[in-house]
């Protein structure tokens, strides 16, 4: 039995439906507020759902009964500053869970990590699987998670675990809707003014999907692997999806220090509103940053040739303008 965590989220729901569109039956867990994906419950004879916690070792030691291969894309992703220490011991300690019900039942675990988790290159090298990061990132909750979540795995492969991790860039796809990579088009959309300088990995979700099948599926073990289609200017990347809607591109380049303006003003809404920020202090300061990816690792294990992210880029616009 396949096993995937976080198969109402965005990369977990689109890697569950391509393994039963494969005719493969699957147990999912969820937690009993998340609402099931429309698109998986036409395959309902296919997957069993168990409500299951991360963090109670009960429900989670059910939820394995018969299980060999886990998929593991379940995390919560935050930016409030309120959320950051749950966020990191949710996600952290809930890896470890993980891992150590694999460990005790020789299961075989895909771990869905981050580039947030990887490190920086040297200005005009490719940052690669090598790079690792030299301390840890105070001020980002969200890669200190990730970071320590990877760093959980590693522990179960030394102490004997079957494990592969990925390390998905910036994933898109229409299923994110206006949440998580789908803020980036909801805004341009509202009439972005302003690009920054820098730069980012894409990569469509069926192909981060599509990969991890693949590495599940192959002998591969004790390695991790960036998934990423292409890197991309946020000045580009911007004023495509300005196209594919129709409607003005940003012309104007936004500056450092108006970027540290913008995501302080946007803190100050945000403790008023109880919302999250609009704009954060890490988004704010990576998007003058040029941050490409090599891919060279996982196409040599997988032979994949990724999606055009052009084409998924319009894929999402024409997906939200029917949304509205």
């Amino acid at each position: 039995m396949i096993l995937v965590t976080g198969a109402t989220g965005f990369v977990g729901s689109v890697l569950a439906r391509q393994l039963v569109e494969q005719n493969i039956p699957i147990r999912c867990i969820k937690r009993s507020t998340s609402v099931t994906p429309e698109f998986l419950r036409r395959f309902s004879h296919l997957i069993d759902w168990r409500e299951a916690d991360l963090l109670d070792s009960t429900t989670l030691e059910d939820a394995f009964e018969d299980v060999t291969h886990v998929y593991h894309c379940a995390a919560w992703v935050s930016f409030k500053e309120a959320d950051k220490a749950q966020m990191i011991n949710t996600n952290v300690n809930g890896t470890a869970n993980v891992v150590n019900l694999c460990l005790d039942n020789d299961v075989r675990l895909l771990h869905v990590s981050s580039i947030a988790a990887i490190g920086q290159a040297k200005p005009g090298e490719l940052i690669s699987e090598k790079h690792h990061l030299e301390e840890t990132p105070a001020n980002n909750g969200y890669a200190i998670s990730k970071l320590e979540s990877e760093m959980e795995v590693w522990r179960g492969i030394a102490e004997g675990l079957d494990a592969v991790i990925v390390n998905p860039s910036v994933i898109i796809g229409p299923a994110a809707g206006v949440d998580g990579s789908g803020k980036i088009f909801e805004t341009v959309r509202r009439g972005l003014k302003f690009y920054t300088r820098g730069s980012c990995g894409l990569v469509d979700v069926e192909d981060v999907a599509h990969c991890m099948i693949m590495l599940m599926n192959s002998d591969i073990t004790a390695e991790r692997y960036i998934i990423n289609a292409e890197n991309w200017t946020f000045k580009k990347l911007t004023q495509t999806i300005a196209q594919c809607f129709q409607i003005k591109p940003p012309a104007t380049e936004a500056k450092p220090w108006m970027l540290e303006l913008a995501w302080r003003s946007a803190a100050f809404v945000a403790t008023l509103t109880g919302k999250d920020p609009s704009l954060d202090k890490i988004a704010a300061r990576s998007a003058t940053v040029e941050q490409n990816y090599d891919n060279s690792k996982i196409k040599k294990a997988t032979g994949l040739e990724f999606k055009s992210v052009a084409n998924t880029i319009k894929e999402v616009c024409e997906a939200l303008k029917l949304a509205k």
